[in-house]
């Protein structure tokens, strides 16, 4: 029998440290930093008998395989550590308003199979829900499932897996999604807000766990996620990251979907660029054509692509004061527009502190259109102990 949604909640907000420990073994194994028990050992603080026991349950489960010989410290050559073969695997979704990504990973995070579907979230959870479970069990096909990470475009309170407050999202709010997948599936299931999973997933990718980043989403819409030590920062109210609303000067007369006037997402998201276009007289109707128009040396499209870019680096010159991260990651369409990405440089060199920018990288991110999916499957790793 299949443990009910609440036992489950309940459990995995229980410390686990048999299970964390297997995790970050993976972990350091998947990533090359670790290919040893005594290099595990060294890296993780622990016993060499703690790591030998954990080492030899996730060998015994195929998660690992040691064989050949590794190099020598002076004694005898270490036994290798690599992924093994095993078929444990987490599935990972990313919602957006009229499709869905969806994404089969192993246990080291790497991406195995990769889709996207159509869906409409304006439907309702349920109907949503329905599409996406065929098309993640399409994906699996004979694959055993450990677990479930799901992004969703809006708010979501991580304690119940549940949708709160959002904006373009019918019949959601309240919805708990973490147990209805959970019901569908049989394996725990993480869900959180799209943008603190692309924040995970790029920090992993380029980061190591100690380190500290900020990931923006700017698209159509603006969203960032932040990372502190390898952990998503929620804050308070989950609200934490959402620069989006950040009241800006020059565009204080203008209507925001939040139900302000003078929002950073009114004057610097690719919805916005296109609004300012239109406003000029410009027929354009997608923010892809304006980077289109940009990149053809569009005078008026480059000009308000650099604009935006430089009142998203003034917004994030106060944050990156404020947390001092190691690295600022952009992703979306916007990001792959270099006016863009260098006036968002430009601006936070610029108003910050020199320490604050003494060693930070703002770049574009990795991942791309799969940042979301390696985050929502590193999520549910978090949530499983890999050799249960």
């Amino acid at each position: 029998m299949n443990p009910s949604p609440d036992r489950l909640a309940h459990d995995s907000a229980k410390p686990d440290p048999a299970g964390d420990h297997a995790r970050r073994i993976v972990e350091l194994v998947a990533r090359g930093e670790a290919a040893s028990r005594s290099d595990l050992a060294g890296l993780l603080g622990l016993a060499p008998s703690t790591v030998s026991l954990r080492v030899q349950e996730l060998v015994d489960a195929g998660i690992l395989r040691e064989d050949g010989q590794g190099r020598s410290s002076g004694g005898r050559r270490p036994r290798r550590l690599t992924l093994g073969s095993t078929q444990h695997r987490v599935l990972a979704a990313e919602l957006g308003g009229e499709h869905a990504r969806l994404g089969l990973l192993d246990f080291g995070g790497h991406l195995h199979r990769v889709r996207t579907i159509p869906i409409r979230i304006a439907d309702g959870p349920e109907a949503t829900l329905d599409l996406v479970e065929e098309g993640l069990r399409a994906l699996a096909e004979d694959a055993d499932i450990r677990g479930i990470g799901i992004a969703l475009p809006g708010p979501v309170r991580f304690e119940t897996g549940s949708v709160d407050q959002p904006s373009r999202m019918p019949g959601w709010p309240g919805f708990r999604v973490g147990e209805a997948l959970t019901e569908r599936f049989g394996v725990p299931a993480a869900v959180d807000n799209d943008a603190n999973l692309m924040a995970l997933g790029e920090h992993y990718r380029s980061l190591t766990r100690e380190q500290h980043s900020i990931t923006v989403k700017a698209g159509t819409a603006i969203g960032s996620g932040i990372i502190v030590a390898g952990s998503v920062h929620r804050g308070a109210t989950a609200a934490a990251g959402d620069i989006t609303h950040t009241l800006i000067d020059d565009a204080a007369d203008i209507p925001c979907s939040c139900g302000n006037h003078g929002c950073l997402e009114t004057v610097a998201s690719g919805a916005g660029l296109v609004r300012q276009m239109q406003e000029r007289g410009i027929d354009v109707s997608t923010a892809a054509e304006v980077l289109e128009r940009a990149r053809n040396g569009d005078p008026i499209a480059t000009s308000l692509v650099r604009t935006a870019g430089t009142r998203l680096g003034q917004v994030l010159s106060g944050v990156v004061n404020f947390f001092n991260p190691h690295a600022v990651f952009l992703t979306g369409s916007m990001s792959a527009s270099e006016p863009f990405l260098a006036a968002v440089r430009s601006r936070v060199y610029e108003a910050c502190h020199p320490l604050a920018t003494q060693t930070l990288r703002i770049e574009s991110a990795q991942t791309g259109p799969d940042a979301a999916l390696y985050g929502a499957a590193r999520l549910a790793m978090e949530q499983i102990d890999p050799v249960s």
